[in-house]
């Protein structure tokens, strides 16, 4: 007989992706505790798009790579579930995501074996398979690169890996790993907002690559229902075996040209350019390392990279028969709709 989400910790739950985690925890009919372990609070003001009640939402102000700290937290909750959401965004020293992916996870699963927590629920990354070559249509049995992308995406898949050698089916604690690709959604603060800034700076009628790159755009209450998703199936004994110390991408399921995002976004907001300049791969990259030594020179962050023209240009399109079949998982919101989300709650201006 399947065992309920009775109580569930969200370690990372304040975050953009946590908030997600939360509202989709919320909704379950099973009504389980939540408590968000983070290191900064809930936001004081929520968007209207989260119908959650903040006051029904118990919260540990905490340290992930701290024992007593975890441990603290799965005491006070009692969870039967723990969801290791947190994580730095990109852009930062390797240093912070070693402490955070890797010594940070490391602490978790052995503090969560050692309270008989049962199931465990990772967000790791689509980008732990990337490393500057094109993916197309990849499926789980795709090759982690022996040369990783850059310290994001090496720590995710050194985390991911902890987690799924961490599955004991003999004493009883059951991991899975979700792979997400390319989150946006209310609470975003990289992806739809500076997809903002560039159009008002007047930037939006360049255009990086040819664009005949497929891409996976995946909303962020859609990830949040495969965590749930994946949580529920590791308590059922019927399904468990088909999940625990599993990956499983999660996307959309609707790759599109990389430039058809950035398009909807400034299209929504009544923005639209008659004339585009592409600049070539090639081109490109070489702008990206001219602009990273004159801005090391001037002492300011580069606003073009080799790295993100890398990205920007890669075909990067995810198979996800896997999940759909194993975790039952679809997408509920589509893209169009995601991005409206997005952009309402912008508009709300919320911190």
């Amino acid at each position: 007989m399947a065992e309920e989400v009775k109580s569930v910790l969200l370690i990372g739950g304040a975050g953009f992706l946590g908030l997600h985690l939360i509202q989709q925890f919320y909704d379950m009919a099973s009504k389980p505790e939540i408590c968000v372990f983070d290191v900064r609070p809930l936001p004081e003001k929520l968007s209207k798009q989260f119908t959650f009640n903040p006051d029904d939402i118990k919260f540990f102000k905490g340290d992930l790579t701290s024992e007593d700290s975890v441990t603290e937290a799965i005491k006070l909750t009692s969870a039967n579930v723990v969801v290791h959401a947190a994580s730095p965004m990109h852009g930062g020293e390797a240093s912070i995501y070693e402490l955070v992916n890797v010594k940070g996870t490391r602490n978790i699963l052995d503090v969560c074996k050692k309270m008989k927590v049962s199931t465990f629920v990772y967000t790791s990354s689509a980008g732990v398979i990337f490393n500057g070559q094109d993916v197309h249509n990849a499926d789980e049995t795709w090759p982690i690169p022996e040369v990783p992308m850059d310290a994001y995406n090496e720590t995710k898949a050194i985390a991911e890996d902890m987690v799924l050698k961490s599955n004991d089916p003999e004493n009883g604690f059951y991991t899975v790993a979700l792979r997400p690709a390319g989150i946006f959604g209310p609470g975003d603060r990289q992806l739809v907002p500076g997809l903002r800034t560039v159009a008002k700076l007047g930037q939006s009628k360049f255009q990086i690559g040819d664009n005949n790159n497929l891409f996976d755009w995946t909303y962020a209450g859609n990830v949040a229902d495969a965590h749930v998703l994946a949580a529920e199936k590791l308590l059922n004994p019927e399904t468990r075996d088909n999940v625990a110390g599993e990956t499983f991408f999660i996307t959309n399921d609707t790759p599109a040209y990389f430039w058809a995002l950035a398009r909807t976004v400034w299209k929504a907001d009544n923005h639209i350019d008659k004339h585009v300049i592409v600049l070539k791969r090639p081109v490109a990259i070489l702008a990206g390392y001219l602009s990273e030594f004159f801005s090391k020179l001037l002492g300011k962050e580069p606003g073009l990279t080799p790295f993100r023209v890398k990205i920007v240009c890669a075909y990067r399109y995810h198979n996800i028969s896997k999940a759909k079949k194993y975790l039952g998982y679809k997408p509920r919101v589509d893209i169009e709709q995601g991005i409206m989300n997005t952009l309402a709650w912008m508009d709300e201006g919320l911190d």
